[in-house]
């Protein structure tokens, strides 16, 4: 199935797997790409030799395109962005806008740059900066979100920029892919999906956890870090959102120190990091502060399985998900149940009972 997203970056299908803090790893990633996918390699909790050697573990185990998912807001993303020039990544993305200088270094290598954005005027800020995709989030997304859903946010989109739109939040099958299609959308990014899988590293108690869920089981809360963030609900989940402020910033900072210690950097670099975020997401300092939260409680529930001390970022689609195949089963299970739907509405189409456009 051709579309702009693969003839973009020259992936077999319009499937990516995003990067995911603590979960796309090389392992994950090169399964993904091998299966046909753009996989994303995750970068925010890697230290820059860190992400250099995951980056050459990658390419040791595929030879297809994957890509660098980057923090715009790190204090040294114009090093990384020269590491994965210099390694001849062929994707770069970012969780939040990065800057016209940044776009610009990227494009000039030839690496694809595609943001990820949850609002309309996000997306028309990067294209008009010279991305060369977007990936647009709806609310059904994990992790950090916005309010709307996919199916009012991606036609939005879609109509307000010109380059190839890629939608992300609800989606795990062949018919989300194709619904994506139909708004116009270039492909469909997922990442609960490809969490649950028998590629991913996170640990088997974990991924039970998921698979028992059911869609009420997950949550938006702003307890973890100030900001909104879709996951699992859970003990810690409940307790957090009991603890007082006093004792939320305590944690903070005694996660902050650990961050500090996991991700190489310097008091000073993180201090530049909290400015950054302040003024991009306009956050207390307070709220800066529990930022520091989110990736040691997610590395306790996704690397070390402890799920009783770690939050599990979720889409709502982990309440519909039942079984951990492999990426390529996976891949090749969406693709195939595309491929019959679009069949499926030929035939209604041919048929008379759906009416053709115009």
């Amino acid at each position: 199935m051709e579309t702009a997203l693969t003839r973009l970056v020259g992936v077999e299908h319009p499937l990516v797997q995003t990067g995911m803090g603590w979960v796309a790893g090389p392992r994950l990633v090169s399964a993904a790409a091998n299966a046909g996918a753009l996989g994303i390699l995750a970068s925010a909790t890697m230290t820059l030799d860190g992400l250099r050697s995951a980056v050459r573990e990658v390419k040791s185990r595929t030879d297809a395109p994957f890509g660098v998912n980057l923090r715009a807001d790190a204090g040294d993303a114009g090093e990384r962005v020269e590491l994965i020039v210099a390694e001849g990544v062929r994707v770069a993305s970012f969780a939040l806008a990065p800057s016209r200088e940044l776009i610009a270094r990227l494009k000039e290598a030839g690496v694809v740059v595609i943001p990820s954005v949850g609002a309309r005027r996000h997306a028309e800020k990067v294209a008009a900066w010279g991305a060369d995709a977007v990936i647009v989030q709806g609310g059904e997304g994990g992790g950090h979100t916005g309010e709307v859903a996919t199916g009012v946010l991606l036609p939005q989109v879609v109509d307000a920029v010109r380059i190839p739109v890629i939608a992300a939040g609800g989606f795990h099958d062949g018919r989300g892919l194709v619904a994506a299609l139909s708004y116009g959308a270039a492909g469909v990014a997922m990442g609960t999906r490809f969490l649950l899988t028998s590629d991913s590293t996170v640990p088997d108690p974990v991924k039970d956890r998921y698979l028992a869920a059911t869609v009420k089981d997950v949550t938006v809360t702003t307890a973890v870090d100030g900001l909104p963030h879709r996951m699992l609900r859970s003990e810690l989940v409940d307790a957090l959102e009991r603890s007082g402020r006093i004792g939320s910033l305590l944690r903070a900072l005694r996660h902050a120190l650990a961050f500090r210690r996991e991700s190489g950097l310097g008091a000073r670099q993180m201090v530049r990091e909290g400015l950054a975020m302040r003024h991009g997401k306009d956050l207390t300092w307070g709220q800066v502060l529990l930022a520091a939260n989110t990736p040691m409680l997610l590395k306790a529930a996704m690397v070390e399985g402890r799920t009783d001390l770690g939050v599990m970022a979720s889409g709502q689609v982990a309440g519909v998900i039942e079984d951990l195949p492999s990426c390529a089963e996976l891949v090749g299970r969406v693709m195939a149940e595309a491929e019959r739907t679009l069949t499926a509405l030929e035939a209604l189409r041919a048929s008379g009972t759906l009416p053709s456009a115009g």
